[in-house]
């Protein structure tokens, strides 16, 4: 009996590599595979109990079972359909001994099998070695069941549902070669249940980026707006392939950030600005690209290119800082790979443009702005103080405004200021002007005054007729402004021609008043002298 148990513990053996083969051969593509069957154990060959013939016996039982393993038969059925029903050979009646019968469960991508049992009543043994039922599924042994439902057994399946993580479920029904009672066997149904892979996708590398919808047996993803999904239908890529910045100061980040970038990217920004103008770039304390402790920047990575320099590539936590480019063209990429949860990065840029001397003011003139530093682009306005005007190429003006150029040059001169001029005053009809000054000035705060031939005329209205140059350069009166008085003649009282001017304001006798006409207009000084 002893050559009895030894020989069925080898059978057993030899049994579960045949399992193994046959699960090797369904993998390779096999619907159904015929795999020796091992027959009832040769009563003769158990009667041999002498020690002489022990060795021998063994020997000779271990080559009959491998020589029973190859030619025995053991049954693969194949199911495809989305539900079914499984028994046992012979069901409702008693399964036979020494079989093996293996269902392959395969349904559509996107589906799962939910396998349970109507009825379960095999030989009990422990742990399952004599009769049993297995379930399998991707290399690993889901549920092993025996015994009757009848006992209460932990080993039989009861109202237990067995589900597959994939679209395959293998079930093995397996007995022994002999039995001592009666047992009926097993009746199981499966159906294929749909995967809700939006909520049971735990695998990174199959979940979407953004947004996952179910369907009846599979599931699509899509992106946010201003997102295309990626070629492999999952990752959602921003477009960024072409980000224009042209202002003279900005903010550039990876999409998203601080959230985590997009995936399977290659994003350009461009800095394009006039010339005479140098770019410079100031990254944020902390960046977070993807990085690898050993290789530089295998994964993701930021690359700037400006003119004949490049710096980086960049990754990591370690910020480049700053950077100045000089030059007016920079090119910013960032490329990223189909993994990874980093932030990104954040970096502002400003221009800073070619230099121009510091300007002078003119005497009796100011700049504005007056600063330490004028760069490209930058302008300044000079003008004069009061009583003064801008002369630039003899003509006049209140203010003249210069530009610093991109080769740092200025795009004028500096102007002069020219004290204001009135020049000559306007004559009056039967009057004279006197000037305050001997040298009869014109200019800024010069001061003349209006008089009337007398006693024949007089100022009307009754004013004093002085008049100020004033900052602009125009002759001013507190009296009139800029309205000149008028001579009117004076009315006389007489009896005989010509007749004196009379103390009533009566006018003179006509020939008074034409000789009064016919002499010529004069100017005096402040000296009362005649010019």
């Amino acid at each position: 009996m002893e050559n009895a148990r030894q020989l069925q513990r080898h059978t057993r053996t030899l049994t579960n590599l045949r399992t193994k083969i046959r699960h090797g051969a369904r993998r390779a593509g096999n619907q159904t595979a015929l795999l020796p069957k091992i027959p009832p154990f040769p009563t003769p060959l158990l009667s041999h109990t002498s020690g002489d013939t022990h060795g021998s016996e063994m020997r000779y039982l271990l080559a009959w079972s491998l020589c029973a393993f190859l030619l025995c038969n053991t049954d693969a059925v194949e199911l495809t359909d989305m539900f079914g029903e499984i028994q046992s050979p012979n069901f409702p009646d008693s399964y036979p001994s020494d079989s093996e019968v293996t269902w392959n469960i395969s349904v559509p991508d996107g589906f799962r099998i939910k396998l349970y049992f109507m009825h379960f009543d095999l030989e009990s043994s422990y742990l399952c070695e004599y009769d049993y039922v297995k379930i399998e599924a991707e290399d690993q042994v889901l549920a092993t069941f025996c015994g009757r439902e009848t006992t209460d057994t932990e080993q039989a399946p009861g109202q237990q549902a067995i589900l597959s993580p994939g679209a395959y479920m293998g079930l093995t029904f397996r007995s022994d070669f002999s039995n001592e009672e009666r047992f009926t066997g097993f009746e199981a149904h499966y159906t294929a249940v749909d995967v809700d892979e939006c909520l049971e996708k735990s695998d990174e590398e199959l979940a979407c980026d953004h947004y996952c919808h179910n369907y009846i047996g599979g599931y699509y993803c899509s992106c946010r707006f201003g997102y295309i999904l990626h070629s492999d239908n999952r990752t959602c890529k921003v477009e960024c392939s072409d980000n224009l910045f042209t202002q003279r100061s900005g903010v550039i980040t990876s999409a998203d950030f601080p959230n985590p970038y997009p995936k399977s990217s290659d994003c350009l920004y461009r800095v394009e600005l006039e010339d005479g103008f140098f770019i410079t770039l100031q990254f944020e304390d902390s960046i977070d690209i993807e990085d690898h402790p050993e290789v530089s920047c295998p994964y993701d990575y930021i690359k700037i290119k400006a003119g004949p320099l490049e710096f980086g590539p960049f990754c990591g936590e370690k910020s480049p800082g700053r950077i100045e480019t000089q030059t007016n063209s920079v090119q910013i990429l960032f490329h990223s790979d189909n993994s990874g949860e980093n932030r990104g990065w954040k970096l502002s840029y400003a221009a800073t443009g070619n230099p121009c001397p510091l300007v002078q003011p003119p005497i009796n003139g100011k700049i504005d702005p007056s600063q330490a530093r004028y760069t490209f682009k930058d302008q300044v306005v000079i003008s004069c103080n009061p009583g003064y005007k801008v002369l630039k190429d003899d003509v006049e003006s209140d203010t003249f405004q210069i530009e610093c150029l991109k080769d740092g040059t200025w795009s004028n001169k500096v102007p002069i200021c020219k004290m204001a001029d009135c020049r000559a005053p306007a004559e009056l009809e039967h009057g004279f002007i006197t000037f305050a000054s001997r040298s009869n000035l014109t200019t800024y705060r010069s001061v003349i005054w209006y008089s009337c031939h007398r006693p024949y005329y007089r100022l009307a209205p009754n004013v004093t007729g002085i008049y100020t140059c004033d900052e602009n350069g125009i002759w001013r009166s507190e009296e009139l402004g800029t309205k000149l008085p008028s001579c009117r003649p004076v009315k006389h009282h007489c009896s005989l021609f010509p007749c004196a001017p009379s103390l009533m304001g009566t006018f003179p006798s006509p020939a008074g008043l034409k000789e009064l006409d016919e002499q010529p207009r004069r100017y005096f000084n402040g000296t009362g002298d005649a010019n």
